[in-house]
């Protein structure tokens, strides 16, 4: 196989597919990008240089391994399909600066495996083309983990680009929304059609570049709480907020007078809906709940 040729061209993959009889699984959200240009913007995006370490995530065939380890100074991937592992060894054998792991992400510790695989890296970026359907809980892994990552930059479904990027007062704006911004800087780069993937898949793609912030934006007496009070502000996103905490916090119905009465002394009027409050809002929101309701 010529080894000078991207990965990440029609012609390439079809033949890199027909030489080991590949045939996709639906169950991981395989997809495979067949544009180089488009892989060489994630890259830029990512900032890489020869002293940073690349952590990606569901390689493929190697598509943006490969345009990975010719910018970083290692890159270490994640890939749970063992059909995978010789291909990735054929497609990557230029790359010395290049190791697969044969493991679901979801599983891993991460953590030591950069303490083991990048000891002299000077910082870390997670760069990936998530399969949609383990999205949310592989970013939420990366960031709660609180590992020593830079940031991370990862296509994945449109639509969850768009929740994750929101502001306030926005369709799109949720739970999501407020969890990734509170633990990192969050810009959705650029829109990925579907018709540049192999196979198609039914809905568009976007970019979204995460970095993590040093402190988050707000602060909170109780992460745990605060993210419950969030989730719970948006379980029903047509009732308003004081229903939603009511039905949704422990104990609420009980407690239905002491919501109401926190949420008019922190100046939010109890008809609110969620998707109307700030960050800021539902971090004083929740310290105050939490001091009076003792959950």
């Amino acid at each position: 196989m010529n080894t000078n040729k991207d990965i990440a061209t029609p012609g390439r993959t079809r033949e890199i597919l027909e030489k080991y009889g590949f045939s996709f699984k639906k169950s991981l959200g395989q997809n495979f990008l067949i544009d180089t240009n488009i892989l060489r913007k994630i890259v830029d995006v990512a900032g890489l240089s020869r002293e940073t370490g690349a952590i990606e995530i569901g390689p493929g065939i190697g598509a943006l391994t490969e345009q990975l380890a010719r910018r970083a100074k290692k890159v270490v991937a994640f890939e749970i399909d063992q059909r995978l592992l010789p291909i990735l060894e054929d497609t990557l054998s230029p790359y010395e600066n290049v190791r697969i792991i044969h493991q679901d992400v979801l599983k891993a510790d991460i953590r030591r495996v950069i303490a083991e695989e990048f000891t002299d890296a000077a910082d870390i970026m997670v760069v990936a083309n998530l399969p949609y359907y383990v999205t949310t809980p592989i970013i939420m892994k990366l960031l709660t983990d609180n590992l020593p990552i830079r940031g991370i930059v990862v296509m994945l479904q449109k639509e969850v680009a768009d929740r994750i990027s929101a502001q306030p007062g926005t369709k799109d704006y949720g739970s999501l929304s407020i969890a990734i911004q509170y633990y990192t800087e969050a810009e959705k780069i650029m829109t990925v059609p579907r018709t540049v993937f192999i196979p198609q898949p039914n809905v568009d793609s976007a970019v979204i570049r995460l970095i993590k912030r040093k402190q988050p934006p707000v602060d909170v007496d109780d992460e745990s709480f605060f993210f419950q009070v969030v989730r719970a502000s948006f379980a029903q996103r047509r009732k308003t907020i004081l229903n939603n905490l009511i039905s949704n916090l422990p104990n609420g119905k009980a407690r239905k007078e002491k919501i109401e009465r926190i949420l008019t002394e922190n100046g939010i009027d109890p008809r609110r809906r969620g998707e109307t409050l700030a960050m800021e809002e539902f971090a004083a929101l929740s310290n105050a709940l939490r001091e009076v309701m003792c959950i």
